[in-house]
């Protein structure tokens, strides 16, 4: 019997929000009766993903576990703030599920649903577990992870481990790469590469690729760049831009990606849990610059699942400038040129790509599993 509501606890990056939308719209397809809810945080990323969806949501001022005196303090005062809002609001929900989706505001919404006995879920996509879902594993009876390996992330705690890919948005059942093409006025006569910090934008990667307008006037005739430079970065990078002889198109933000991937002949970006998944489903190849400052290093471990089918070539995001865009544009300029390289890349995204997890995932939730 299906719960009379499924809570989704977490945020703070797209990487985040965005599989547990896709388990989310899963869930509202097979039983509109459903209520959905999320818990999310204060940051403006999850208003901006979550009011353009028909979810309601309840923002919450959790804060980073930090060992400073000050950021202890403040860290124990949020948690248990949020932990009460989240309590008082679960308690009047009926038959429920709470799935824990990541960041440090799900941790107190996890333990207020094991409080009252309500079943925790959690979704880890990313290689390495996070902080927050390793803590959460202690009140939640199963996790969905995406990657074999993350399994011994959670051998010690007694809940089921079930490998099923990373949920991707409905889009990317059907994408329509016409419609990004039509909406972005990009020329059909040219290939496009897609340049993207994921959903916050990247400072380095911006850099690297305005650095390199020059070279790359060298395929303009071929070729055209979408470069999403996030919101922060964006008038910046517009203005590196300047009179370019490449055709470019430069963002804050593209909301379609499934569109804009399937548009893309190549494409430049983190390596987020996320982004490889949508790499892979879209048949993309991708220059990975992993983001180098997480202690764990995750996103290297993400991009080597792509690398190990030959979807995917690593690129260090080094801290000298110059020496990281000279290495980007020693893999970049022989995979523009080569149209059978690219295609071999292609084939191993669709030999990497895991299709199906948000069903089934929302699918265990409406049975009870």
């Amino acid at each position: 019997m299906s719960p009379e509501c499924v809570f989704f606890a977490g945020g703070g990056t797209g990487g985040h929000i965005y599989p547990g939308l896709a388990v989310a719209e899963k869930i509202a397809r097979l039983d509109s009766r459903v209520k959905v809810h999320f818990f999310c945080s204060d940051r403006p990323i999850d208003s901006q993903i979550l009011s353009k969806t028909n979810f309601a949501f309840t923002e919450l001022n959790a804060q980073k576990l930090s060992f400073g005196p000050v950021g202890f303090v403040r860290f124990i005062r949020s948690f248990f703030e949020s932990h009460g809002i989240a309590k008082a609001k679960l308690s009047k929900s009926g038959s429920a599920v709470v799935v824990g989706i990541g960041g440090f505001v799900s941790a107190p919404v996890c333990r207020a649903a094991h409080r009252l006995k309500i079943p925790v879920k959690l979704i880890n996509v990313d290689i390495v577990a996070g902080k927050a879902n390793k803590l959460c594993a202690r009140w939640a009876d199963e996790v969905f992870v995406q990657f074999e390996d993350t399994k011994g992330y959670f051998a010690k705690r007694r809940l089921r481990v079930n490998v099923v890919g990373c949920p991707l948005r409905k889009e990317f059942d059907e994408p329509n790469p016409e419609k990004a093409l039509a909406e972005l006025c990009l020329e059909r006569g040219k290939k496009v590469l897609l340049v993207t910090g994921a959903s916050s934008g990247s400072a380095s990667i911006n850099d690297a690729i305005c650095s390199l307008l020059g070279e790359l006037a060298a395929f303009a005739d071929s070729w055209q760049i979408v470069h999403l430079a996030g919101y922060i970065h964006l008038k910046k990078v517009k203005a590196a831009y300047g009179t370019a002889l490449i055709s470019h198109t430069v963002l804050g933000y593209y909301d379609n990606m499934a569109d804009l991937l399937g548009a893309a002949d190549l494409v430049i970006g983190r390596s987020g849990a996320v982004s490889v998944a949508e790499y892979a489903a879209a048949g993309v190849p991708s220059i990975c610059m992993p983001y180098p400052h997480h202690s764990d290093l995750h996103q290297y471990l993400n991009a080597g699942k792509l690398v190990e089918e030959g979807a995917a070539i690593i690129v260090d995001d080094l801290p000298d400038a110059k020496d990281r865009a000279e290495w980007l544009w020693e893999e970049l300029e022989p995979l523009l040129a080569d149209d059978a390289k690219r295609q071999q890349m292609k084939d191993g995204c669709l030999q990497t790509a895991k299709r199906g997890a948000a069903a089934e995932i929302a699918r265990t939730i409406l049975e009870g599993r």
